[in-house]
């Protein structure tokens, strides 16, 4: 399947069980206006909606940018203040999506492209990638930068966000926010890889297993406990979970129902 413009901005490509979101503004450094956030929105609803869609992967065009973050030019034209809640499409917060998604970082992230890729559950960057949570430099804000205190070091979010200095992907590694950095022209080979991998295990599992880091990063550890045990009661009474070791003892790849 050939990559769907869903704005001029935004491009969305199922492949199997993998859908590619590809914001498209190489010239703009692939900033977020707002047909790319029209875009984001739609592209996410769909790959939650769609059943045969399993991972997604947010990647941008050319090789400069992620995203420079929000476009100042648009925003100073908007006279935007406290941006409304549904400002951004930001998975968990705005956006519900219950499966998993990859960032592949292919250039620079700052800002709002470092939400972006903050968002994704997993990360994979270019070796010339790099990361910044900038807003200091512009006045601007940062709330979404909560959930990096349990993602990362809490003196390396204090350094990002007071010096506003970006960092290099090894580095953003090294803190744990970027799972693997990679040469350039193995990006999305290993993003892909990575989804297929996924894509290959049991579905309410993944899908249960996501939730798990979240709700425990929330509660502390009896109630996490608690709460992940009747995360993972409808998993256990599953088709799935019947099929799995039925066909290991057989000795085929599982035929996975999601059920």
């Amino acid at each position: 399947m050939s990559a769907e413009a869903i704005t001029d901005s935004l491009l969305y490509e199922q492949r199997g069980g993998i859908v590619i979101v590809t914001i498209n503004r190489p010239a703009q450094m692939n900033a977020i206006s707002g047909e790319v956030r029209e875009g984001l929105f739609t592209a996410f609803r769909r790959f939650e909606a769609d059943d045969t869609a399993l991972v997604a992967i947010l990647t941008a065009a050319g090789d400069k940018a992620f995203c420079a973050g929000m476009d100042l030019k648009e925003a100073a034209a908007m006279g935007l203040k406290v941006p409304p809640p549904d400002f951004l499409p930001v998975i968990g917060q705005s956006i519900r999506v219950s499966k998993p998604t990859i960032a592949a970082v292919n250039g620079l992230a700052y800002a709002g492209g470092w939400l972006l890729a903050q968002m994704c559950d997993l990360c994979i960057a270019a070796e010339h990638a790099t990361f910044g949570i900038t807003e200091a430099r512009v006045g601007r804000g940062m709330p979404w930068a909560v959930p990096l205190v349990s993602m990362v070091q809490q003196r390396a979010v204090m350094e990002l966000l007071l010096t506003a200095d970006p960092i290099t992907a090894q580095r953003a590694h090294e803190v744990g926010f970027v799972n693997h950095v990679v040469p350039a022209a193995e990006l999305m080979p290993r993003a892909l890889a990575m989804a297929e991998k996924i894509a290959a295990n049991a579905p309410l599992t993944v899908r249960a297993a996501r939730e798990l880091v979240y709700l425990s990063t929330e509660m502390g550890r009896s109630a996490a406990l608690r709460a992940a045990n009747h995360l993972f009661e409808k998993v256990y009474l599953s088709e799935d979970a019947q099929e799995g070791p039925r066909a290991f003892k057989e000795k085929r790849k599982p035929s996975w129902k999601g059920r």
